[in-house]
């Protein structure tokens, strides 16, 4: 009956033990999230993109596709 007893606590504690370090990651990463300022701005980017063609053909060589072609070289 003890053994059981002293399984049950270590069960207990390990649950505990996770529940708080889970508890403790989220917090961290909402505080990173919070920290960050400009997190938002990739949004305002995709607002300036012209409309897409009605025909098709939606390919343009932006100033983003040049900077991939430019890292992209071997």
């Amino acid at each position: 009956m003890q053994k059981k007893q002293i399984t049950d606590k270590a069960q207990a504690t390990a649950s505990r033990r996770g529940f708080f370090m889970g508890a403790a990651a989220a917090s961290a990463a909402v505080a990173a999230v919070t920290a960050m300022p400009g997190l938002s701005t990739p949004s305002a980017e995709l607002n300036k993109l012209p409309p897409a063609p009605e025909n098709g053909g939606g390919y343009s060589l932006s100033e983003h596709v040049k900077r991939y072609y430019q890292t992209a070289r071997v």
